[in-house]
């Protein structure tokens, strides 16, 4: 998560995300750099619209987070059960006299 999360940081302050940029960032946090998560990193964001992604991932993610409530208009709504009519038997008593 750190490399993910050192990409996004890269991102918010305006630096390329490259090796080096990411190298620095995470020895800066006291973790270990793993340098073949840096290649891949590097490598599956090269031609991302990161700000796209996250414009659209947050949209998506709104309603999820936090465990907050759905909006009223999504809502599953509780059907009613009809139980049958249930004459009492004194009432029934009464026609039969």
């Amino acid at each position: 998560m750190e490399y993910t999360y050192a990409a996004l940081l890269l991102h918010k302050v305006g630096k390329d995300i490259n090796e080096d940029n990411l190298k620095a960032v995470i020895s800066a946090t006291g973790a270990e750099v793993d340098e073949a998560k840096v290649k891949v990193m590097v490598a599956s964001l090269s031609g991302v619209d990161i700000a796209d992604k996250l414009a659209n991932a947050s949209v998506a993610a709104a309603p999820a987070a936090g465990g907050a409530a759905a909006p009223a208009g999504d809502a599953p709504k509780e059907e009613k059960k009809e139980e049958p009519k249930q004459e009492s038997a004194a009432g029934l008593a009464s026609l039969f006299g």
